[in-house]
């Protein structure tokens, strides 16, 4: 959530930056409402200091043996009056609040300026796209061949977009994850965390999913909680309404859990295969730090993703998303997109995002520095990595001429076996 205070004292800047992610952004109505509660709340403190001092007038009458019944009246009438304005006043508060909530971050000076995904630009690769002397197959159509992944049961048990994974198939996933979590745990220094898979609304709220992004969630009936569409929601959530030290930071942690999304409005986009489903398994990455660590932190939160994908030998990119394509709760972005035969291009498999003091700011976490002074953190996070998209990308990148799948070296201590 954007604070007020740095959009009173600088609306123009404010607004420009927002105009980056979209010309029709603007915080103007936030300031209406803003200025309209303030005034409000200046006519309701004018009230009380004058019930104030007609109560103190009161008690002097009285002493004096005067009447005092006009003088009560009036005193009545302006607590009615003072009741008014303070009922108007919940009413903005509550207004300007929401606003704030549905209004994204404003991007850091150093995201690229553009107006679509085509603006982001490259800014590091590694390896070459895989180049076969055959005809290579779809991760979909190899998963079927090995009975590894049975996406027709899965859809039979569930609904489109849900799949099973069988045998070598499940192993095969179960290995990444443990990968993933032994990695970021004994080489880069993070606690290993195991949330809640459901989260309430209040939670959801404090890292952007809630209010503007309802339709994409799936939500318990008759209950407040929500099935998480990533594990940054419960993990980044731990701290929420708490005060650290200065001290504590930064905290360093990542968790696996599966993860729940509608995609509503998504229809017709990667349906077939692992790249766009309704429930996937990822091993994320939160990172809280000072304001002043935040954008250090976040180029070695993306190092310890690429990490992931330089050991597994898969090629990828590294992109800047530009204004237009940075999400809601972000500031600065980068996408780490790896290479799948298949599509004959990048798709995405982590994205490691540096939230300012965004997220903080709605879920209220803070810590005092060593001045004393109570401030917000800085939130980052970013995929490490997408599990299903890695499975995607281990079967369609080291598939053999022989039909056989070759496992990755690292993988092999896991899966107990080194090809399908």
């Amino acid at each position: 959530m954007l604070d007020i205070k740095l959009i009173r004292e600088n609306p123009e800047k404010i607004n420009e930056l927002l105009k980056r992610r979209n010309p029709e952004l603007s915080i103007d109505k936030v300031l209406e409402i803003d200025a309209e509660r303030r005034k409000v709340q200046a006519q309701a403190d004018e009230l009380r200091a004058k019930r104030k001092s007609e109560s103190q007038k009161i008690g002097m009458m009285k002493k004096n043996g005067e009447n005092t019944d006009a003088i009560q009246e009036e005193v009545r009438e302006l607590g009615d009056e003072i009741k008014a304005l303070e009922e108007k006043q919940v009413e903005l508060d509550s207004a300007q609040r929401d606003l704030l909530l549905r209004t994204p971050n404003i991007p850091d000076e150093t995201t690229p300026v553009g107006v679509s995904e085509d603006d982001n630009p490259t800014v590091k690769t590694w390896g070459e796209p895989t180049k076969f002397s055959f005809e290579p197959k779809a991760h979909w159509d190899l998963c079927e061949e090995k009975g590894i992944v049975d996406f027709e049961r899965g859809v039979k048990i569930s609904q489109s977009r849900f799949t099973l994974y069988r045998g070598k198939g499940a192993r095969l996933e179960r290995a990444i994850i443990q990968f993933f979590l032994d990695l970021h745990t004994e080489e880069h220094g993070y606690e290993e965390i195991l949330p809640p898979f459901m989260a309430n609304a209040r939670t959801m709220t404090g890292t952007g999913q809630l209010p503007k992004f309802a339709e994409d969630m799936y939500k318990c009936v008759d209950e407040d909680l929500y099935l998480i569409p990533t594990a940054e929601v419960p993990v980044t959530n731990i701290y929420q309404e708490e005060i650290l030290s200065e001290d504590d930071l930064p905290k360093y942690m990542t968790a696996y859990t599966p993860c729940f999304r509608r995609e509503a409005g998504s229809a017709g986009k990667d349906t077939r295969g692992l790249i766009r489903v309704h429930q996937f398994n990822k091993v994320e990455m939160v990172k809280l730090t000072t304001p002043e660590s935040s954008p250090e932190e976040h180029e070695k939160l993306t190092q310890n993703a690429e990490r992931c994908l330089e050991l597994l030998g898969l090629p990828y990119r590294r992109v800047a998303l530009c204004t237009a394509d940075i999400g809601f709760s972000a500031n600065k972005c980068f996408d780490l997109e790896v290479w799948l035969p298949s599509y004959n291009t990048y798709k995405e498999i982590s994205s490691c995002s540096n939230f300012g003091d965004y997220q903080a700011r709605r879920a209220n976490i803070r810590y005092r520095d060593k001045d004393g002074k109570v401030r917000f953190v800085h939130t980052l996070n970013g995929s490490g990595l997408a599990v299903g998209r890695t499975f995607a990308a281990i079967v369609e990148n080291f598939q053999q001429e022989d039909g056989t799948i070759i496992i990755p070296e690292v993988l092999r201590k896991y899966t107990g076996f080194d090809k399908i």
